[in-house]
This record gives structure tokens, sequence and C-alpha cells, in this order.
């Protein structure tokens, strides 16, 4: 991984509607591939850039009745052209008139930091898919906590590993859960979390981590601005406040960080040979499927 830090660029678009919006992610999709055919944002969404892209370069959340569209690197840009042509969305039993948009745009939001950070999910963490899943079952007490903090760290390096950032120290979380006992997605295929977290990595907000992704679990947020962010210690908040926004690391916190080395290989990569150094983006897929 060799980019600038600095160089991911990011965007959270909100649509502000005349109704609440009470669809789901995948329903908003298919109004936009109807009406929208031959808009670049469509092969980001109907599955036609599955094979290329591990983690989805263009995200659709419905939070607090609201359409979020949620685009990193090459979905940017067809967000932006996206939201300023979308006046109507009709879902056949109900018509949203789009009366305005908002966009936030930055490159800062995607980097390593020298101190904690904390986050919340708005929405349930899928951390633990079926065989995570089986292996939780005979854990208990702090070996549960251990599980879901390595679980989740490993989500933040394959992030940072899919946009080819380079990790020039490793990635530390820590969790603090409302319960240890998943709740039950997916048909009882996989376990999810509700709580907070902390680590010494930048995240959008809205952005999603862990499994199901598209359908809009594992919603981040934090209150925390990197453009107002000095790294001086001195302005740190005590690590005594548990819900500060940010916090200094612990002593030894590299013992407990993980690495690119420390995520499992994914399949594409696995299966890779010889993939040429520049793909080609007219045939890349993404990949709704996480750590």
């Amino acid at each position: 991984m060799t980019k600038n830090q600095n160089s991911i660029p990011t965007i959270a678009a909100r649509l502000d509607t005349d109704k609440p919006v009470r669809k789901t992610p995948y329903q908003v999709k298919g109004v936009i591939i109807r009406d929208f055919p031959d808009h670049p944002i469509v092969p980001f969404i109907n599955g036609a850039y599955r094979d290329n892209f591990l983690y989805p370069r263009i995200q659709v959340k419905i939070l607090n009745e609201q359409i979020n569209f949620i685009g990193i690197k090459e979905g940017v840009n067809p967000i932006k052209s996206l939201v300023k042509k979308l006046k109507i969305m009709n879902f056949g039993n109900i018509t949203f008139e789009v009366l305005d948009h908002n966009i936030d745009l930055a490159t800062n939001r995607f980097a390593l930091a020298s101190h904690l950070i904390r986050y919340r999910f708005l929405t349930p963490w899928v951390a633990l898919n079926e065989p995570n899943l089986m292996k939780y079952k005979y854990l208990y007490g702090e070996e549960r906590l251990k599980f879901l903090t390595r679980l989740l760290s490993q989500n933040i390096v394959f992030l940072a590993k899919e946009m080819e950032l380079e990790l020039h120290s490793k990635v530390f979380s820590k969790l603090k859960l409302d319960s240890l006992y998943p709740r039950m997605v997916d048909d009882g295929k996989m376990g999810a979390f509700y709580g907070d977290f902390h680590t010494n990595f930048i995240l959008p907000n809205f952005l999603g981590i862990g499994n199901g992704i598209t359908k809009g679990y594992g919603v981040v947020f934090s209150q925390f601005n990197p453009s107002d962010f000095t790294f001086d210690e001195s302005e740190v908040k005590e690590d005594a406040d548990n819900d500060s926004i940010v916090e200094k690391l612990p002593e030894n916190w590299e013992e407990e960080g993980l690495s690119e080395d420390d995520i499992p290989k994914s399949r594409r990569e696995k299966n890779q040979v010889n993939e040429p150094d520049e793909p080609n983006y007219n045939t890349l897929k993404y990949h709704s499927r996480k750590l």
C-alpha cells in the first residue's frame, strides 16, 4: 500500500424529500437503475462491479427516514452527478419529491490517527458471519470481547488495504457493546451488535463496516471533525472520560494492534495471478462481502 493517506476522496450526500422515506436501500437502487439506466452510478449498484471491488465504492443508506449516498474514490463523481439530477423518485405505491440535497466532500476522512477516536454504530454491526458465529458460541466473557475487538480491527485494516493506504503503524480498537449476546440477522446465520468503539483510524461518517453493508448494517458515526483536530497532546481529552470523542492511545497498544499481515487473504487475492498494475475501470465490479 503506497497511496498518500490524504488522497482518498469521500462523499456523503443526503436527499431532503417531501415525505419520510420508509424504503430499503435495494428499493432505492431499483428506482435509480430504472430511471437512470445509462448513468455511471448504475454499475456500482447493480452488481456489475462485483468481482474487482471487495468493498463497495458506493453505498445507499436509509437513515432517519432520509436517503443517503456514501462514496469512496471511484464512487464520488457518480454520486455528485446523480443527486443533482434527482427530482422525483417514484416507487410505484408512493412518490417522493426531492426538495434539496446536501453534499459533504472530503479527502481527510480516511487515515491513521495518533489518538483514539470514538464512533458509534447507527445500525447493527454484523460482526459474525457463519464460521465466526460458531467460534463465538464456544467463547465466554472477556474472550468474546477480545474476539469481537479483533474482528473490528480486521474490518478497518481490510478497508485500509482496499483503499491502498500505507499503514505506517498498527490499527488499535476497543469496543463498548450494549450486549455480548448477538442479535441474529439474515435468518439466524449472522450475529450483530450495537454499541460504541474507539480506534486510531479516521473513518467517514455513515460508512458501513462488517457484513451486510448493502443491507444498511454497520453504519458508523462520530462527532469528530478532522479539520478541527490538531493532534496537540494538551488538547486531547483524558481517557477517564468514557464519552470523550478523542482519547490517548493506551500504553503498549501496539501489542494488541493489527497490521495488514493480521487479516485473512480474500478469495480474490488468492485467485489473482499476474494482475495488471492498473485495472480496467470499464469492467470493474464491486463485492459487498466483508471480513
